[in-house]
């Protein structure tokens, strides 16, 4: 199962929501931005900047907000432009990370990431030290609402989906191609959709216990509040029982 969404809820429960969304906005910007910047300004010829844009608004994002983002992306206002890096390395318990970040500080993000890894026992390494563990794909966001495991695997024999983690917020993971045609036929059979992105998966994956795992998923937790940080992938595996046992 997926352990890290599963910790993503719980910590929801504990009252961090509101403090992750104050930062969601400044992350769905960026995104934005880079997208924007990546090819045409336009949403309908920029498949990237497409899905961006659609992720702000089913995230309740102004749309001045979204135009100020677009309009930056494609220069139109003179700010500093913010550059997409991806950093590697290891966590506590030997746990491989990859993090998107997104910054209009190469320098400062570098060192205050570096930082985290060494804070909570890790090693930030070069370029493709544990890229060669993951594979890409695409992942849809599902909330099951009530659907068993079954039911919602299912649901996803769709051309295109290689797998399903079940959880309490499930993950349909595509072909990368595949992503949107995904996301629109389960939308269209009636799953509610809770997000959806171009990601990684581990090929492989570890299950620390205990200590270990308080302190991985502790090190996950650092890295996703970091403002610069979009997205963070692990090759961490979380059986139920053990994350019930930190909530």
């Amino acid at each position: 199962m997926s352990g890290h969404s599963k910790w993503h809820n719980i910590r929801l429960r504990k009252g961090k929501a509101d403090a992750q969304r104050g930062a969601l906005f400044t992350k769905l910007s960026k995104e934005i931005i880079l997208a924007a910047r990546s090819g045409s300004p336009d949403p309908e010829a920029n498949y990237r900047l497409k899905m961006a844009v659609e992720k702000a608004r089913e995230n309740n994002m102004p749309q001045d907000n979204i135009k100020r983002a677009i309009a930056r992306g494609a220069g139109g206002n003179g700010e500093r432009e913010i550059d997409e890096i991806r950093y590697e390395g290891y966590g506590p318990s030997g746990v491989a990370v990859i993090v998107d970040a997104a910054t209009d500080n190469r320098n400062r993000t570098a060192g205050e990431l570096r930082f985290l890894f060494s804070k909570h026992g890790g090693t930030m390494g070069e370029t493709g030290s544990v890229a060669w563990m993951f594979e890409p794909v695409g992942v849809v966001i599902v909330d099951p609402e009530g659907r068993s495991e079954d039911e919602l695997t299912e649901a996803a024999l769709i051309d295109g989906v290689v797998d399903v983690e079940y959880a309490e917020t499930a993950e349909v993971y595509t072909e990368p191609s595949a992503l949107t045609a995904v996301r629109d036929t389960l939308r269209a059979a009636g799953v509610k959709i809770s997000g959806f992105h171009l990601g990684v998966r581990a090929k492989q994956k570890v299950s620390p216990q205990g200590e270990e795992l308080h302190a991985a998923l502790s090190f996950l937790e650092a890295l996703e509040e970091h403002e610069d940080v979009q997205r963070v992938f692990s090759n961490i595996e979380v059986s139920e029982a053990a994350l019930e046992a930190l909530a």
